[in-house]
């Protein structure tokens, strides 16, 4: 029998839509609580850009997290003060989180993610050298940051490790204003980077150091002129 036109083109288009619906892949499983949102974010996020400059951000500011977490944990066997060891609280529990937060971004990317333990030292990791004062060595992936702005250097450290109670004080409030304002210098340095800022991720994270920062220095600078102490230079 011999078919019309109209039959066979309507024949052909049939096949080839039933053959486009079988090649079409499943719908994804639609998986239901905090893991199912962690892992949907997780896969919004890898489909933003990024660059060096953003694993350069975020690996940086581990150490520079992690050398807070350390001077912080300094305070209760310091003869810190009421008020500066719940300041100190804060911090430590703020940046311990960002830190998760920071390791988990650049290992979903496969980047060289530091290793941090609960007091702040940064712990073996075959694949990173290791890092003393507010120097970072040769670390791979880091771009002019050898040196990140605020840490405290090796002298810094000791005298702030020596001093007690309203000398503690008086140092841990200098020289943490002194990290804030490195850590603020850093988010400009990330915005200011060609095509950096960009991963949602990192914008927010970013954004919210800036902001968080910036409002514990006004603090802090309230908390030395109520204790009597000069206020350091900006």
């Amino acid at each position: 029998m011999r078919l019309s036109r109209f039959t066979a083109c309507r024949i052909a288009f049939t096949l080839a839509a039933v053959g486009c619906a079988s090649a079409r892949p499943s719908t994804p499983v639609f998986v239901m609580g905090a893991a199912g949102a962690i892992a949907r974010a997780r896969a919004d996020s890898l489909r933003y850009p990024y660059t060096q400059a953003d694993v350069d951000f975020m690996r940086g500011m581990i150490h520079h997290h992690a050398q807070a977490i350390r001077i912080s944990r300094w305070a209760p066997t310091h003869g810190a003060s009421a008020s500066v060891q719940r300041l100190t609280a804060r911090i430590i529990n703020a940046q311990s989180d960002e830190i998760t937060l920071m390791q988990t971004w650049l290992a979903d990317r496969n980047q060289i993610t530091p290793n941090v333990d609960s007091t702040g030292q940064l712990t073996e990791n075959h694949d990173m050298p290791a890092m003393t004062g507010h120097v970072m060595v040769a670390m791979p992936g880091m771009r002019d940051m050898a040196v990140m702005p605020g840490m405290l250097n090796d002298a810094q450290m000791k005298e702030l490790d020596a001093a007690r109670g309203t000398t503690y004080d008086r140092l841990f409030l200098t020289y943490m204003m002194q990290h804030h304002r490195g850590a603020v210098a850093m988010v400009k340095t990330l915005f200011s980077s060609q095509g950096a800022g960009q991963d949602e991720s990192v914008f927010k994270f970013a954004s919210d150091v800036e902001v968080d920062q910036s409002t514990e220095i006004r603090r802090m600078l309230s908390m030395m002129l109520e204790m009597g102490f000069a206020p350091p230079p900006s």
